[in-house]
């Protein structure tokens, strides 16, 4: 409940004492005009009668005969009757009643004053109670709201996890099967290039039992011969098997001396006439080409 403030007591009793002032202003009043007004005159009552002297009356004497009684006197008109008081207002109240009013109007005022402040008490409460539901809505609209946000956001977050899943499912499927398909292509390109070389080879070992093969590796032996610079402790007979490794145009890039019979001066002897032969003399078919050769080096003495 709302406390009440210092001004509304300050309020309640200027307006108490105001309607005090008011109903002892009004008996002043009454009580002044009630003795301002002409008091009514008395009543009288109308009386008729007779005036009798006294030598009129005679004395009665006693006799023997009897007395006639005297006749009996005539009734008495009615009396009118009194003309009616006029009213002249309420009888003065005393100190007393005064006293009782003032208690009772001041009873009255004080049961309106707390029925006045039992009545702003209890707009206050319903006041008070309205703001509280009021709240109170306000705060379950706001977490119905925060709750609907919530569910929505819970909502969107499962259609976007679920989306990527189907994506990434999809992503998966798609680079399984890219992955097939390069393994199917690779496979299929090393079965290809397989029977290349197998066709190639087959050419190679045909090519290398002709009589073209065996003229274009004797080029190649005679040149390598006549670049040959015959060292000091080269011997009559010398037999010595030389690999040579070429490029296609017929450039040396390596040279190894194998079996030989020579010593270490006739070996670096031969590579170095293989390095002089380079580049070595092409094959009369491009098919014929041999990266790696076997060369027979035996020079005639």
């Amino acid at each position: 409940m709302a406390i009440e403030r210092k001004s509304d007591r300050w309020i309640s009793l200027i307006q108490s004492v105001l309607l005090h002032a008011a109903v002892i202003g009004a008996l002043a009043y009454g009580f002044y005009a009630y003795k301002q007004m002409p008091k009514p005159p008395a009543p009288t009552l109308a009386v008729e009668g007779t005036v009798v002297e006294a030598d009129d009356l005679q004395p009665v004497q006693a006799s023997a005969e009897p007395m006639t009684p005297p006749p009996e006197p005539e009734p008495p008109p009615p009396e009118p009757e009194p003309a009616p008081v006029e009213d002249m207002g309420p009888p003065t109240p005393t100190p007393e009643e005064i006293q009782q009013r003032q208690q009772e109007e001041q009873r009255k005022l004080e049961e309106q004053r707390r029925a006045e402040e039992e009545r702003l008490a209890a707009e206050r409460k319903a006041a008070e109670e309205r703001a509280e539901a009021e709240r109170k809505a306000a705060e379950e609209k706001a977490a119905a709201e925060r709750k609907a946000r919530e569910e929505a956001e819970r909502k969107r977050r499962e259609e976007e996890r679920l989306a990527q899943e189907r994506r990434a499912a999809e992503e998966k499927k798609r680079a399984e099967e890219k992955r097939r398909a390069e393994e199917e292509r690779l496979r299929a390109e090393r079965e290809a290039e397989l029977r290349r070389s197998l066709e190639a080879e087959e050419r190679a070992r045909a090519l290398r039992s002709s009589d073209a093969f065996r003229n274009w590796i004797g080029q190649i032996t005679a040149r390598i011969q006549r670049a040959w610079l015959r060292p000091p402790s080269a011997k009559p007979g010398i037999d010595c098997v030389v690999y040579v490794t070429q490029v296609p145009g017929g450039t040396v890039t390596n040279v190894r001396v194998g079996a030989c019979n020579g010593d270490a001066a006739v070996r670096e002897s031969i590579e170095s006439a293989v390095l002089r032969a380079s580049p070595l003399p092409p094959p009369p078919d491009p098919a014929m080409f041999e990266r790696n050769l076997e060369i027979h080096f035996a020079p005639t003495d």
